[in-house]
């Protein structure tokens, strides 16, 4: 899963081999430097150019070029070194440009050798800097991690290689320029404008190899877009991702949200608010009201981009998850830098003999004290601004929201009307993170689902830190199945979706009771093992059915009154009631069933089925799995956030669940 850095921000390195890929839209030179724990370059040797492109654990290129490819292999640098410097630059005494401030920004990825992307970063805000320090591995802990850091120095990498205390730095940086001024001659020249579609950050994960290198001039090619969020929903926040390269969690649908186009090279590029543009549809009518000088753009419902007001909000849903998890990412690694620099400190102060006495070691102390202080209030002030502006933002966008998108308590329930289209996207509950608890953003799934849904009613302690025993969990689970079952059943048009309930001991009665009395279900609650079997052989003799009829291209071949509408299965109480003939048809359906009409709703306790041994760890892991109680479980990889999620609950004492059944039924009865 790749991880989109901002300046500051770090991100964990589980592989050793790497590749550091870079792409520019000039000319530029590649270097990288070997430093100490503190950041030290002890000699020239400490560091690969082009005039010397090999060193331990480093390869780079020996010219310069519009896109370069760097080897690192962590295990093979010295153990002195805990620190690998990706450093740029452009060339000097050239006709090319002399400042990052006149070309197109610089993207960095860290990628395996496989050439997946694990990491990538965009530098930005660059003038007169004429080098850089990109990024670096640093390690800590025993661990490696990368860092976005993108310093830039207007003097050149005299000037950057002497910060990092290289004794020789202007000889080395004569040197580099020496060997890049021989073979200027052969560098790759810039590649061709971008296309309106393609997306920069990918395209540069498949660089030109210098002639030097047996490479031959970069050709321009579509890649795959791929998608921040691994554990979360390529469709919007909290849908789960596909098994693909790749930030929720999941590549963002490619039809929804797209990263804005690189101009043709050398133009000004854009990066001050990534992923909330699209040139696909046509601009959102909303406009907001002119803000005050100063301040910041009063947030309107729906400016985001799309062909309609449905698929605009489901756009700015995204946009703003996206949001906050960038900006909490940048705020909890500016705290863990600032941690980080004043252990370096205080570990100074305490290895100087001089320091331990008197009032100087003490004075160095809380200096150290005072600068981590300081750095985490600008993080906080910086964390909080942003915060405000969202708060803002979903404040306005939360009443606009349709029922497919908006929790029980919106006033858009008790305006419901069947709808005679499917809807982009279903609400299955909220997400937020500890440092904006305030701030909920709607956790919306693409229809239809993509994977089955697991309600987890094992016992277990929340978010909060409150316990619930397994009887009240059992019921909570229960309660949060009936309330996703009726979303569906009010989303879809009438006659569409068909849920059928599988409760073999008879324990979910009390939560049914909405989807039983309403006649919304095609049939009554399935009790026992007979009833177990019964409806997982038609369900799979449907799937079976639906299957070969699309495969072999016959689908008008299905039989006479064949119900062609979407199905939900809701087990409760599993395995009671299993055998091991209906595990396995179990487990087909939710390997199969959601690409032929076949959904699957689990209310169980992993636990309650441990007998299987590792027999069903695929059904589980193929499930999405969501909680009847607040809980932070479901994982984000692109920034390494734990969101918590909670379920879309019906308030007490509210009849509007009842309302929308019976609307539901009441359009069944007429379709029918």
């Amino acid at each position: 899963m790749t991880a989109e850095l901002v300046r500051g921000q770090n991100h964990p390195l589980s592989q050793a081999r790497l590749e550091i890929r870079i792409s520019a839209g000039t000319p530029i030179v590649a270097v990288a430097a070997l430093g100490d724990e503190n950041g030290r370059i002890h000699g020239v040797e400490w560091v690969a150019h082009p005039g010397a492109p090999t060193q331990p654990g480093l390869e780079v290129p020996r010219q310069a070029a519009a896109d370069h490819r760097l080897a690192v292999d962590l295990d093979a640098v010295p153990e002195a070194v805990h620190r690998v410097s990706v450093l740029l630059a452009l060339p000097v005494g050239g006709t090319g440009p002399v400042r990052f401030g006149a070309v197109a920004a610089p993207f960095v990825a860290v990628t395996g050798l496989d050439g997946g992307e694990v990491a990538s970063y965009t530098i930005t805000g660059l003038e007169a800097e004429s080098a850089v320090v990109a990024l670096e591995l640093y390690r800590r802990q025993g661990a490696w991690k990368v860092r976005a850091v993108g310093q830039g120095y207007a003097g050149g990498l005299a000037e950057l290689l002497t910060d990092q205390h290289l004794p020789q730095a202007h000889q080395l940086a004569g040197s580099i320029n020496d060997a890049v001024s021989q073979g200027l001659a052969r560098s790759v020249q810039a590649p061709p404008p971008r296309t309106a579609d393609g997306d920069r950050s990918r395209q540069a994960a498949a660089p030109a190899l210098g002639p030097d290198q047996g490479g031959t001039a970069p050709q321009p090619g579509p890649v795959p877009p791929a998608s921040p969020y691994g554990g979360l929903t390529p469709g919007g926040p909290g849908q789960p991702a596909p098994q693909q390269p790749s930030y929720p969690g999941s590549a963002p649908d490619p039809d929804a949200v797209t990263q804005p186009s690189a101009p043709t090279a050398g133009g000004p590029i854009d990066y001050s608010h990534p992923r909330r543009q699209n040139a696909a549809p046509p601009p959102p009518p909303p406009t907001a009201p002119p803000a005050a000088p100063g301040q910041p753009a009063q947030p309107v419902a729906g400016d985001a981009t799309g062909w309609s007001m449905e698929e605009r909000l489901y756009n700015q849903v995204w946009g703003m998850f996206e949001d906050l998890a960038r900006t909490t990412a940048a705020y909890r690694s500016a705290v863990d830098f600032a941690e980080s620099r004043m252990d370096k400190e205080l570990e100074q102060v305490l290895s100087d003999p001089r320091s331990r006495i008197g009032g100087q070691g003490d004075a160095a102390r809380e200096a150290a004290r005072a600068r981590h202080t300081q750095l985490v209030a600008q993080a906080r002030e910086a964390l909080d601004r942003d915060l405000a502006q969202l708060a803002a933002e979903a404040d306005v966008v939360e009443p606009a929201l349709p029922p497919a998108y908006a929790r029980w308590d919106n006033p858009a329930w008790h305006a419901y009307r069947v709808p005679m289209e499917i809807p982009m996207a279903l609400r299955l509950g909220d997400l937020h993170l500890p440092e904006a608890d305030r701030i909920r953003i709607p956790m919306l799934v693409r229809l239809p689902l993509e994977r089955g849904l697991w309600i987890d009613s094992g016992a277990a302690g929340s978010s909060d830190g409150s316990f619930t025993d397994s009887p009240t969990m059992s019921r909570l689970a229960m309660e949060t199945a009936v309330a996703h079952a009726a979303r569906l059943l009010a989303v879809y048009p009438a006659g569409e979706f068909t849920v059928h309930v599988i409760d073999p001991a008879g324990s979910g009665a009390q939560p049914l009771a909405p989807l039983v009395q309403t006649g919304v279900l095609a049939a009554p609650p399935v009790p026992g093992a007979a009833g177990v079997a019964d409806v997982l052989g038609r369900l799979t003799q449907r799937v079976d059915l639906v299957q070969m009829a699309v495969r072999g291209g016959a689908a008008d071949s299905l039989p006479p009154g064949f119900d062609t509408s979407q199905q939900l299965l809701i087990v409760n109480d599993f395995p009671h009631g299993f055998d091991d003939r209906a595990v396995n048809q179990l487990r087909y359906l939710a390997d199969e069933g959601p690409a032929f009409g076949v959904h699957l709703m689990m209310v169980a306790d992993r636990e309650q089925s441990s007998g299987y041994g590792p027999l069903l760890d695929p059904l589980w892991r193929s499930l999405l799995r969501l909680t009847p109680v607040a809980d932070d479980h479901l994982a984000d990889p692109w920034v390494g956030h734990a969101w918590t999620y909670e379920p879309s609950l019906v308030p007490p004492g509210s009849q509007v669940l009842q309302q929308v059944l019976s609307q539901v039924a009441t359009a069944r009865t007429k379709f029918t």
